[in-house]
């Protein structure tokens, strides 16, 4: 399994603050990148997986509608995340 609870906490006591913050805007966006990576490499090697596909467009709105959030609400931790996760080129 690509997400084991220890990456899971990691994950979130590198950008939630700690492990037990798993609601925090800053820890679910950066969780949803992990994910949406780990499903653009299944994607390379399975291009037919539609269902796959189908999720991997979910997903990656719904980081996009935490990522306005928070944009809208705090510039500078956007922008410091933004640049962490390398999401933009």
């Amino acid at each position: 399994m690509y997400l084991t609870k220890e990456v899971k906490a990691d994950i979130f006591k590198k950008h939630g603050g700690s492990e037990s913050n798993t609601g925090s805007t800053e820890g679910q966006i950066a969780l949803f990148t992990h994910r949406i990576n780990h499903l653009t490499e299944h994607l390379k090697r399975n291009h037919k997986d539609y269902n796959t596909e189908r999720s991997l467009v979910r997903l990656v709105g719904k980081r996009r509608s935490l990522l306005d959030y928070l944009k809208k609400k705090d510039i500078e931790k956007y922008r410091i995340l933004i640049k962490e996760l390398g999401i933009r080129k």
